[in-house]
């Protein structure tokens, strides 16, 4: 399946408005992306904050365990049966949902222990990711729930570690930044068969220049990729970076989920305008085209195709279509 460049298209949608959606626009948040607290105790009784009060937090992940041990597995059928009620808008289907799935969290939190983050916060933090799964799982596609949630409960979780396990802190924004150019970096030197320079980063990441020359700056020691994270020794912040070399089948389901979001931020676009745009960022066929080449195809000038292309986007700058977007990033 093609690979969709939607870190280069999302980047050029925030690039000008100079606004953190988590830090300006809460209003656009979904009301229904609760604390995985509630959920879980509104239907088992066993809220974090609750047993922290009470227990230590070993004592307090053995009791949380044993409690999601009680909730039985779901087949896939029970997952089918169970999302299209979710559509629907049924809340006892979602909570169902979501707390039948609290191990695969556990599972994958463990892989992160020792990362600066308490294995309960680990937890937490996947369980927020599991939420959003949930919220945007389409199973009509055919695919088994828990494969799809393993990319948005890691993703959860990884943020989290390169958000607050810094040794010095820098904005999460710009940690992904950085994981963005370096995955860039070596999709060029695997087709360049060298290092790519600085012209050539920006010109495929969507980055000005001096953007790409500020981040690698600030990935420099002692912020650079090897800086250790947590007080167990061998975990760096490349080991929270994605190996983009092999494919997992959770990142084919959410490149098909980005596909569909990046039509429904669309619709507002005219026909040329999305055309154009899907062109620009390879959007359908994984193969971003350069100004020039989108130009030949409408028998028009770079600088026409430049010009709708920044319409477009600007069109798109709107926190609601940020906030759905962003969280691919």
């Amino acid at each position: 399946m093609a690979d969709i460049q939607s870190d280069v298209f999302v980047g050029n949608i925030n690039r000008g408005t100079g606004v953190s959606v988590d830090a300006e626009e809460k209003d656009f948040v979904p009301d229904n992306v609760v604390s995985a607290d509630v959920v879980v105790s509104k239907i088992l009784n066993v809220g974090r904050g609750s047993l922290s009060s009470n227990l230590n937090s070993d004592d307090a992940v053995k009791v949380y365990l044993k409690e999601i041990g009680k909730v039985g597995l779901l087949t896939k059928e029970d997952e089918y049966g169970l999302s299209q009620k979710v559509e629907e808008g049924d809340i006892g289907s979602k909570d169902k949902l979501i707390v039948s799935n609290l191990r695969l969290v556990v599972s994958i939190a463990k892989k992160y222990t020792g990362r600066g983050i308490l294995f309960l916060d680990l937890i937490q933090e996947g369980n927020l990711g599991l939420i959003r799964a949930v919220e945007k799982f389409d199973y009509t596609k055919g695919y088994k729930f828990s494969t799809y949630a393993t990319w948005w409960i890691r993703q959860a979780i990884t943020r989290a570690i390169a958000d607050q396990a810094r040794t010095i802190r820098i904005p999460v924004h710009m940690v992904e930044t950085i994981n963005r150019l370096r995955k860039v970096s070596r999709q060029l030197f695997q087709e360049l068969s060298r290092k790519p320079n600085e012209q050539e980063l920006s010109k495929r990441i969507g980055l000005s220049v001096d953007k790409v020359k500020e981040v690698i700056k600030i990935a420099q020691v002692p912020l650079s990729l090897e800086t250790p994270v947590g007080e167990e020794d061998g975990y760096s912040i490349g080991d929270l970076v994605e190996d983009v070399s092999w494919e997992v089948p959770e990142k084919t389901m959410v490149r098909d989920s980005l596909k569909d979001d990046l039509e429904e931020v669309m619709v507002d676009l005219t026909e040329r305008e999305s055309r154009i745009l899907k062109l620009r960022f390879g959007i359908e066929d994984g193969h971003p085209r350069t100004l020039e080449e989108v130009g030949r195809i409408y028998n028009v000038t770079r600088e026409r195709i430049r010009q709708i292309v920044a319409k477009a986007l600007q069109k798109l700058r709107h926190p609601k279509r940020l906030v759905k977007l962003e969280e691919y990033l």
